[in-house]
Protein backbone atom coordinates (compact mmCIF):
# COMPACT_ATOMS: atom_id res chain seq x y z
CA UNK A 1 0.00 0.00 0.00
CA UNK A 2 2.62 2.15 1.08
CA UNK A 3 4.37 2.16 -2.51
CA UNK A 4 1.37 2.70 -4.56
CA UNK A 5 0.72 6.30 -2.37
CA UNK A 6 4.25 7.16 -3.27
CA UNK A 7 3.52 6.42 -7.14
CA UNK A 8 0.40 8.44 -6.89
CA UNK A 9 2.05 11.18 -4.99
CA UNK A 10 4.85 12.42 -6.71
CA UNK A 11 4.61 15.98 -5.94
CA UNK A 12 6.30 14.94 -2.03
CA UNK A 13 9.23 13.47 -3.36
CA UNK A 14 9.91 17.02 -5.34
CA UNK A 15 9.26 18.90 -1.94
CA UNK A 16 11.09 16.66 -0.28
CA UNK A 17 13.72 17.89 -2.71
CA UNK A 18 13.42 21.60 -3.09
CA UNK A 19 13.22 21.59 0.93
CA UNK A 20 16.68 19.69 0.68
CA UNK A 21 18.09 22.03 -1.80
CA UNK A 22 17.28 25.09 0.48
CA UNK A 23 18.39 24.15 3.53
CA UNK A 24 21.64 22.91 2.19
CA UNK A 25 24.26 24.92 2.18
CA UNK A 26 25.48 27.64 -0.98
CA UNK A 27 28.65 26.34 -2.51
CA UNK A 28 31.72 28.39 -2.08
CA UNK A 29 31.35 30.40 -5.33
CA UNK A 30 27.87 31.38 -4.84
CA UNK A 31 27.88 32.56 -1.21
CA UNK A 32 26.70 36.35 -1.03
CA UNK A 33 30.06 36.83 1.30
CA UNK A 34 32.64 35.25 0.19
CA UNK A 35 36.61 35.96 2.03
CA UNK A 36 38.94 38.66 -0.32
CA UNK A 37 35.86 40.56 -1.51
CA UNK A 38 37.15 43.70 -2.78
CA UNK A 39 36.08 46.46 -0.82
CA UNK A 40 36.58 50.47 -0.68
CA UNK A 41 33.28 50.96 -1.29
CA UNK A 42 33.16 53.51 1.55
CA UNK A 43 35.23 56.17 1.51
CA UNK A 44 35.23 57.92 4.57
CA UNK A 45 38.40 60.32 3.58
CA UNK A 46 38.88 62.22 0.45
CA UNK A 47 42.19 61.39 -1.14
CA UNK A 48 43.03 64.68 -0.04
CA UNK A 49 42.82 63.83 3.47
CA UNK A 50 44.74 60.59 3.64
CA UNK A 51 47.92 62.30 2.12
CA UNK A 52 47.67 65.45 4.89
CA UNK A 53 47.73 62.40 7.46
CA UNK A 54 50.40 60.42 5.63
CA UNK A 55 52.78 63.83 5.98
CA UNK A 56 51.52 64.08 9.56
CA UNK A 57 52.44 60.88 10.48
CA UNK A 58 56.00 61.63 8.37
CA UNK A 59 56.54 64.39 10.49
CA UNK A 60 55.74 62.90 13.42
CA UNK A 61 58.90 59.83 12.79
CA UNK A 62 60.85 62.67 11.38
CA UNK A 63 61.02 65.66 14.74
CA UNK A 64 59.26 63.75 17.99
CA UNK A 65 59.75 59.73 17.15
CA UNK A 66 60.01 57.56 20.07
CA UNK A 67 61.70 57.35 23.36
CA UNK A 68 62.93 54.44 25.50
CA UNK A 69 63.31 52.08 22.21
CA UNK A 70 65.37 49.18 23.43
CA UNK A 71 68.86 48.34 22.58
CA UNK A 72 68.59 46.11 20.12
CA UNK A 73 66.14 48.20 18.03
CA UNK A 74 67.98 50.90 18.34
CA UNK A 75 71.00 49.09 16.78
CA UNK A 76 68.86 47.81 14.10
CA UNK A 77 67.66 50.77 13.38
CA UNK A 78 70.13 53.16 13.23
CA UNK A 79 72.28 50.95 10.94
CA UNK A 80 68.95 51.24 8.84
CA UNK A 81 69.50 55.36 8.54
CA UNK A 82 67.33 55.96 12.05
CA UNK A 83 69.19 58.87 14.13
CA UNK A 84 69.82 58.96 17.80
CA UNK A 85 69.49 62.29 19.55
CA UNK A 86 71.46 63.31 22.57
CA UNK A 87 68.38 62.80 24.68
CA UNK A 88 67.72 59.35 23.57
CA UNK A 89 65.05 59.78 20.93
CA UNK A 90 65.25 57.54 17.77
CA UNK A 91 63.99 59.71 14.59
CA UNK A 92 63.36 58.51 11.39
CA UNK A 93 63.81 60.59 8.31
CA UNK A 94 61.10 60.85 5.87
CA UNK A 95 62.90 59.59 3.09
CA UNK A 96 63.92 56.26 5.38
CA UNK A 97 60.11 56.08 5.70
CA UNK A 98 59.56 56.37 2.15
CA UNK A 99 61.73 54.04 1.20
CA UNK A 100 60.83 51.34 3.28
CA UNK A 101 57.45 51.92 2.47
CA UNK A 102 58.05 51.38 -1.56
CA UNK A 103 60.40 48.54 -0.69
CA UNK A 104 57.41 46.70 1.43
CA UNK A 105 56.42 43.12 0.22
CA UNK A 106 53.32 43.96 -1.77
CA UNK A 107 52.04 40.39 -2.51
CA UNK A 108 52.16 37.43 0.20
CA UNK A 109 49.90 34.64 0.99
CA UNK A 110 48.88 34.96 4.55
CA UNK A 111 48.18 30.45 4.75
CA UNK A 112 45.65 28.50 6.94
CA UNK A 113 46.42 24.51 7.98
CA UNK A 114 43.41 23.88 5.57
CA UNK A 115 44.50 26.02 2.15
CA UNK A 116 40.95 26.64 1.66
CA UNK A 117 41.56 29.37 4.86
CA UNK A 118 44.71 30.78 2.91
CA UNK A 119 44.45 35.12 2.54
CA UNK A 120 46.08 37.44 -0.50
CA UNK A 121 45.97 40.51 1.12
CA UNK A 122 46.22 43.23 -1.09
CA UNK A 123 44.93 45.70 -3.31
CA UNK A 124 41.08 45.51 -1.95
CA UNK A 125 40.63 42.64 -0.75
CA UNK A 126 38.44 42.69 2.52
CA UNK A 127 39.29 40.12 5.76
CA UNK A 128 37.73 40.16 8.90
CA UNK A 129 39.41 38.34 12.16
CA UNK A 130 39.57 38.72 15.68
CA UNK A 131 42.57 40.64 17.69
CA UNK A 132 42.60 41.99 21.51
CA UNK A 133 44.91 39.94 23.95
CA UNK A 134 42.24 40.55 26.66
CA UNK A 135 43.54 39.71 30.00
CA UNK A 136 39.90 38.96 31.65
CA UNK A 137 36.91 37.34 30.42
CA UNK A 138 33.51 38.16 31.55
CA UNK A 139 32.01 35.05 33.64
CA UNK A 140 28.77 33.69 31.56
CA UNK A 141 26.87 32.60 34.35
CA UNK A 142 28.02 34.84 37.00
CA UNK A 143 28.64 38.08 34.96
CA UNK A 144 31.54 38.26 37.65
CA UNK A 145 35.31 39.49 35.87
CA UNK A 146 37.95 36.64 35.91
CA UNK A 147 42.02 35.90 34.24
CA UNK A 148 41.62 34.98 31.16
CA UNK A 149 43.16 31.29 30.75
CA UNK A 150 44.58 29.19 28.11
CA UNK A 151 41.02 26.84 28.00
CA UNK A 152 39.56 29.91 27.08
CA UNK A 153 41.83 30.73 24.26
CA UNK A 154 41.34 27.64 23.01
CA UNK A 155 37.77 28.01 23.09
CA UNK A 156 37.42 31.09 21.48
CA UNK A 157 39.77 29.60 18.64
CA UNK A 158 36.86 26.71 18.12
CA UNK A 159 34.24 29.20 18.03
CA UNK A 160 36.31 31.02 15.24
CA UNK A 161 36.49 28.03 13.70
CA UNK A 162 32.85 27.31 12.69
CA UNK A 163 32.30 31.06 11.98
CA UNK A 164 32.38 31.17 8.25
CA UNK A 165 32.19 35.41 8.06
CA UNK A 166 35.68 35.22 10.54
CA UNK A 167 38.93 34.68 8.19
CA UNK A 168 41.27 34.61 11.13
CA UNK A 169 42.47 34.50 14.37
CA UNK A 170 44.46 36.71 16.41
CA UNK A 171 45.24 35.96 19.66
CA UNK A 172 41.90 37.18 21.82
CA UNK A 173 43.17 36.48 25.34
CA UNK A 174 46.35 36.30 26.92
CA UNK A 175 46.64 32.89 28.97
CA UNK A 176 46.99 34.09 32.47
CA UNK A 177 47.20 30.55 34.28
CA UNK A 178 50.57 30.38 32.82
CA UNK A 179 53.12 31.93 35.22
CA UNK A 180 56.52 31.56 32.93
CA UNK A 181 56.56 33.69 29.53
CA UNK A 182 58.29 30.50 27.57
CA UNK A 183 55.16 28.49 28.79
CA UNK A 184 52.85 31.30 27.91
CA UNK A 185 54.49 31.48 24.59
CA UNK A 186 54.29 27.98 23.77
CA UNK A 187 50.98 27.28 24.90
CA UNK A 188 49.40 30.27 23.53
CA UNK A 189 50.43 28.92 19.96
CA UNK A 190 49.44 25.37 20.78
CA UNK A 191 45.68 26.47 21.81
CA UNK A 192 45.65 28.59 18.92
CA UNK A 193 46.51 26.35 16.05
CA UNK A 194 44.65 23.62 17.71
CA UNK A 195 41.50 25.08 18.00
CA UNK A 196 41.44 26.66 14.70
CA UNK A 197 42.76 25.61 11.08
CA UNK A 198 42.19 29.41 9.58
CA UNK A 199 45.57 31.62 9.43
CA UNK A 200 46.72 32.42 13.09
CA UNK A 201 48.31 35.72 14.83
CA UNK A 202 49.77 36.07 17.93
CA UNK A 203 53.01 37.61 19.81
CA UNK A 204 56.05 36.64 21.88
CA UNK A 205 57.50 37.22 25.12
CA UNK A 206 61.15 36.71 23.62
CA UNK A 207 62.70 35.91 19.91
CA UNK A 208 64.60 33.07 21.38
CA UNK A 209 61.62 31.06 22.35
CA UNK A 210 60.56 30.85 18.55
Amino acid sequence: MSAILEKSNPRGGARDARRAARSAPLPDSLRPVRPGMNGGAYKALTDADVVKIHNAALDALENIGLADAPESGIELMTKAGAKLTDTGRLLFPRALIEDTVANAARHFVLHGQDPKHDMEPWGSKVYFGTAGAAVSMVDPYTGDYRDSTTQDLYNIARVVDTLEHIHFFQRSVVCRDLDLPREMDFNTTYASVSGTTKHVGSSWVSPEHL
